[in-house]
């Protein structure tokens, strides 16, 4: 376990470091550093100063994330809960089409089409409604649903329950652990997209977090423009990349330890102890 931990770790430390050392000190050490001798944090300083595009792409991605994941959240659910009841009519043919989007897609061409002429092309909708429902986390949130007895919600019909009262009120609160889990997959999911931004999004005040991320790795010109011209101490290349990836990774990794317990739980473990 200690070898694995390491295994997983050492290239974040690795890029950590890397981020908070000096032009000199790197050509001095080598690309692999385990620890820094001096911390200089200048490539952080430069890249979050006033005014810098990291803070709207900040904005932007928190959005995308917390918005889109709700909305991905509250559609997936009716959806799944519709589809796990077994007298729903049509449920089959309803079921099989949802797998078959897991097969085939329309294509980037035509998807983009589709965005642009609804109105949804350069906004903070069209990082959202393209993607609204993932065709597994439907499925995946469909079973569980159908993992409830039959029983629990019968009896809260009778007593004069309504469907809507049934889901919200029995059917959630012991899927718990299956949407918080599903929850985690559409958030990550949100945060790490970039490729929506670069097809369906032109304003650069829209771009999202990895978006601008991409350019300051793949885009020299980025980097002098984040960077303060004046400076006289210029952090290298690879610090300004390694400040990138820790101020784009960080937020969503605080997020997995409070999602982590969870993962472990059945469905029906509110239930049992119930």
């Amino acid at each position: 376990m200690i070898l694995m931990i390491t295994i997983f770790l050492l290239p974040l430390w690795s890029v950590i470091v890397v981020s908070v050392v000096s032009e000199a000190e790197r050509y001095r050490r080598g690309m692999f550093i385990f620890y820094p001798q001096n911390l200089n944090f200048t490539a952080y300083t430069m890249m979050l100063k006033k005014g810098s595009a990291v803070y709207t792409s900040y904005g932007v991605t928190l959005f995308r994330s917390i918005v889109g994941t709700a909305c991905n959240m509250f559609v997936t659910t009716l959806m799944a809960y519709s589809l796990s009841k077994r007298g729903l009519f049509g449920r089959t043919f309803f079921t099989f089409f949802v797998y078959f989007t897991m097969l085939f897609n329309g294509g980037l061409v035509p998807t983009f089409l589709v965005v642009k002429y609804t109105g949804l092309y350069n906004s903070l909708w069209a990082y959202i409604v393209p993607g609204l429902v993932s065709a597994w986390n439907l499925l995946l949130m469909r079973n569980f649903f159908m993992q409830v007895p039959d029983a629990l919600e019968e009896s809260a019909l009778i007593d004069g329950a309504s469907p809507p009262i049934v889901l919200f009120r029995i059917v959630l609160p012991l899927s718990i652990p299956s949407l918080v889990t599903i929850a985690l997959f559409y958030m990550v999911g949100h945060w790490n997209s970039w490729f929506d931004g670069i097809i369906y999004v032109q304003r650069r005040e829209l771009l999202t977090l990895q978006n601008i991320l991409r350019e300051i790795i793949m885009a020299a010109s980025v980097i002098e423009n984040i960077m303060d011209i004046t400076t006289d101490v210029r952090p290298p290349l690879e610090a300004v990349k390694g400040a990138a990836i820790v101020i784009a990774t960080l937020p969503i990794l605080l997020v997995y330890p409070f999602a982590q317990k969870y993962f472990v739980k059945g469905v029906m473990i509110g239930s049992i102890k119930g």
